[in-house]
């Protein structure tokens, strides 16, 4: 992928074979088929665009499994009324070749008329579980962005209290065992995680559902290592757990573990999973 004068890329995430970057100095953002090569630069849409200039823009790359077409979703914040800030989204088709209406949704004031700002995190991409995309929301609010793919919509989903009240801001979103929306939460050298339920009363609470204990599992000596996770990547629950130069992947339902052969500096790492193999196979890269 060629730099031209004044890019400057940042990957947004892969997804179905498909690499998302922006390019926020020319307000693009690029598609791009790393097996094909075929790329396609789009315009983020100009109410997009002027918040984008502002703070931190995320989105989120989809195509079926016949890999026509494809889908991209952005999302940004809208902090300029401090009493009312929004989270926006708007969603391209490439089978229209245009964006969709802007969709909006009012965010909660973690602290009233701060001056702080909430963001869509750039920190972590986007997960698909279901029918609905998610990102964490950083700064004045922390909490889970959600967007329904089906109804079009935006909402805001709070987390467990205890998260917030303790300062535990290691948390990744998740595909929960058995479905639905989960956490992983990292607590030194163990990670536990969380289910999202809905009661018959249709009242929503998160609950506990297993820790596990990395140093035991990977076998290292928690007085002399320290590690950092990233993941859970893909569809498929699995994490990667660095630490010195080291990089393990780690099946959170199985909990089979890999050691990846070389060393690994300390990157973001994105799984590429293309929809081309009649057996789909998935690899770790490393991305702005």
């Amino acid at each position: 992928m060629k730099r031209g004068d004044g890019d400057r890329f940042k990957s947004l995430g892969c997804r179905h074979g498909l690499i998302l970057v922006s390019n926020k100095p020319k307000n693009q953002i690029l598609v791009w088929d790393p097996v094909t090569g075929d790329q396609h630069r789009l315009d983020i849409p100009p109410v997009v665009a002027i918040h984008a200039k502002k703070t931190t823009i995320n989105g989120a790359v989809l195509r079926a499994d016949d890999a026509r077409h494809f889908q991209v979703v952005l999302t940004v914040a809208d902090n300029d009324d401090k009493q009312h800030r929004r989270a926006l989204a708007c969603v391209y088709s490439s089978e229209t070749g245009a964006w969709g209406e802007l969709v909006s949704t009012q965010l909660p004031s973690g602290v009233p008329m701060s001056n702080a700002g909430t963001f869509v995190s750039t920190y972590k991409p986007a997960v698909l579980i279901g029918d609905s995309l998610y990102w964490r929301l950083g700064g004045n609010f922390t909490g889970i962005l959600e967007f329904d793919l089906e109804k079009q919509s935006l909402a805001v989903i709070w987390l467990p209290v205890h998260i917030l009240e303790e300062g535990h801001y290691l948390f990744s979103i998740m595909r929960a065992e058995g479905g639905g929306l989960g956490l992983l939460l990292q607590t030194d050298f163990s990670i536990e995680l969380w289910k999202r339920k809905t009661d018959c009363d249709g009242v929503a609470s998160w609950g506990l559902g297993r820790t596990i204990e990395l140093d035991k599992l990977l076998s290292l000596n928690s007085e002399e290592n320290e590690i950092m996770i990233q993941g859970p990547m893909g569809e498929n629950n699995v994490v990667f757990v660095w630490t010195h130069h080291i990089l393990f992947t780690v099946h959170l339902e199985s909990l089979q573990f890999n050691k990846l052969p070389g060393a690994y500096p300390l990157f973001y790492y994105h799984p590429l999973e293309s929809v081309y193999a009649a057996a789909r196979r998935w690899a770790a890269i490393g991305l702005f």
